[in-house]
């Protein structure tokens, strides 16, 4: 009997909503993202059942968990047929339960490629960095994350451009790596821009300025510049350009300055350096960057041995 191949299966992006105007942008950066990839949508929304009002018993015969479960499959059909209308393959999932977990048990199930959600919600507080749902989706997924703030609104575009910052860590070469192939699917007019920050450890800064922090910092920008430079020349192919940058000062600031000025579109990073301590939701550098960077940044978690 002749054997048949399988048709290759088309990679999902899921996209966490709570039909805020920050998850609506993490859609549209979502569908960018999938017409660049080939890849197929899919919705998500876990219906979180509220607390009952103590001064407020809820009138006979209305199950308020059936009616918000119908007024949330009315909003995902929405946003599915609009979707749809403009070429892109997507589906809904709706569940009841806690929203972070159904959004990483969701992501497990379907191998899905990444999750794309935004920084606040309708519950985030504007003092917050991340909205707590978020964390812990960032925390859990064993998929890369895309978080969206809330001024990426509106700027949508195609990846064409990625900074990763690397500290030449295993997470920041699994980022590094994540970016390349991101940028894979396309031809020609790719930029991988990679960055390394570096900056006087505070055994030198916590006594002042002392002669050996000179040829320290000359000898830490030469070192830099070299493994820079091999790494970049691994990754060099037809229609992509690699850029190398090594720059002394705050990391969270350097990232964002150069993500900046070299039109970034997307910043990709490990959630944990040399530095970083696994019990952290993300290491100082990484959670700084999340928020002051100027596009989405895609969080990249190092699988748990």
């Amino acid at each position: 009997m002749p054997q048949t191949s399988s048709a290759p299966q088309v990679p999902v992006i899921l996209v966490a909503t709570d039909f805020s105007e920050t998850a609506d942008s993490a859609l549209d950066w979502a569908a960018e993202l999938a017409r660049q990839q080939g890849a197929r949508l899919e919705l998500v929304h876990a219906v979180a059942i509220p607390p009952s009002l103590p001064w407020y018993p809820p009138p006979t015969g209305v199950d308020f968990s059936e009616e918000l479960r119908k007024a949330a499959e009315s909003r995902l059909e929405e946003m599915r047929t609009m979707l749809a209308g403009k070429g892109v393959e997507v589906s809904t999932f709706l569940d009841a339960g806690t929203p972070w977990q159904v959004i990483v048990q969701r992501a497990d199930s379907l191998a899905a490629r990444v999750i794309v959600i935004g920084t606040r919600g309708l519950t985030g507080l504007r003092h917050l960095l991340l909205g707590s749902t978020t964390q812990r989706v960032v925390h859990g997924a064993r998929c890369p994350v895309l978080t969206v703030h809330p001024a990426d609104a509106g700027g949508h575009r195609p990846i064409r451009a990625i900074l990763v910052p690397t500290d030449f860590s295993q997470d920041a070469e699994l980022a590094v790596t994540t970016a390349h192939h991101l940028l894979s699917y396309l031809e020609q007019d790719a930029r991988l821009i990679l960055l390394h920050a570096y900056n006087l450890p505070i055994e030198y800064t916590a006594y002042g300025p002392i002669p050996t922090s000179v040829s320290y910092l000359e000898d830490a920008g030469l070192e830099a510049e070299r493994r820079l430079f091999e790494m970049a020349e691994a990754l060099k192919r037809d229609g992509l350009t690699v850029e190398t940058v090594a720059r002394q000062g705050d990391p969270a600031h350097v990232i964002a300055e150069e993500a900046q000025s070299r039109g970034a579109d997307l910043i990709t990073m490990g959630t944990h350096g040399h530095s970083g301590l696994r019990h952290l939701f993300l290491g100082s550098t990484a959670e700084r960057v999340v928020e002051q960077a100027p596009c989405p940044v895609m969080t990249i978690r190092q699988p748990e041995e």
